[in-house]
């Protein structure tokens, strides 16, 4: 075998596919960069998910610490939240099915920001997302300890809170996001 035949060594491909990727995110960020300008559109949608995030876990809180006094609105917050979630996510489905007709949209793209947000927004959002489930799980798991016999866990209605966040993850997308436009079907 001559050194033009030899296969690709673990390292050389490896090197390939970081140089590609490192490729694909100038190309990225310069698309973003072009769309957008200094600064990305959609800021109330971010600074909105951040403050019913930081709502959402002072009530938590509240719950946790004085429950006879706080669960019954904790588990009101909660569902209302959830409700909204639910709305705004129909929302951002039939915003996304008109903008599918020009635009090719994925589920990672439109709900998680992948490849289709400039990372800030991405991390922002997704963020917003992270903590608003890390502390549904949390008050969850501490209201499972202090249950009696009968209980009702009302912390445990704090998992259906990211919703919320997950509903304006997607109306950024759908609003701002980019993606690449749907090839021709004669095509």
């Amino acid at each position: 075998m001559t050194p033009l035949e030899r296969p690709q060594s673990a390292a050389e491909a490896r090197a390939e596919a970081e140089a590609r990727h490192a490729e694909q995110r100038a190309e990225r960020r310069a698309a973003f960069d072009a769309a957008y300008g200094p600064t990305a559109p959609g800021r109330p949608v971010v600074v909105v998910s951040w403050v019913i995030t930081a709502a959402f876990a002072l009530a938590a809180a509240a719950a946790l610490l004085w429950p006879e006094r706080f669960d019954a609105a904790f588990l009101i917050l909660s569902l209302v939240l959830f409700a909204a979630g639910c709305a705004l996510f129909l929302v951002d489905l039939v915003l996304a099915a008109n903008r599918s007709r020009s635009d090719e949209m994925g589920i990672g793209g439109l709900f998680f920001l992948v490849g289709s947000a400039p990372p800030d927004v991405q991390r922002n959002l997704n963020g917003s997302l992270g903590a608003q489930v890390a502390v549904a799980l949390a008050a969850a798991a501490v209201g499972f300890v202090r249950l009696g016999d009968r209980d009702l866990n009302a912390a445990a209605f704090g998992i259906l809170v990211p919703t919320i966040a997950l509903g304006l993850n997607g109306l950024w997308g759908v609003r701002w996001g980019l993606f690449p436009a749907r090839a021709d079907d004669a095509t």
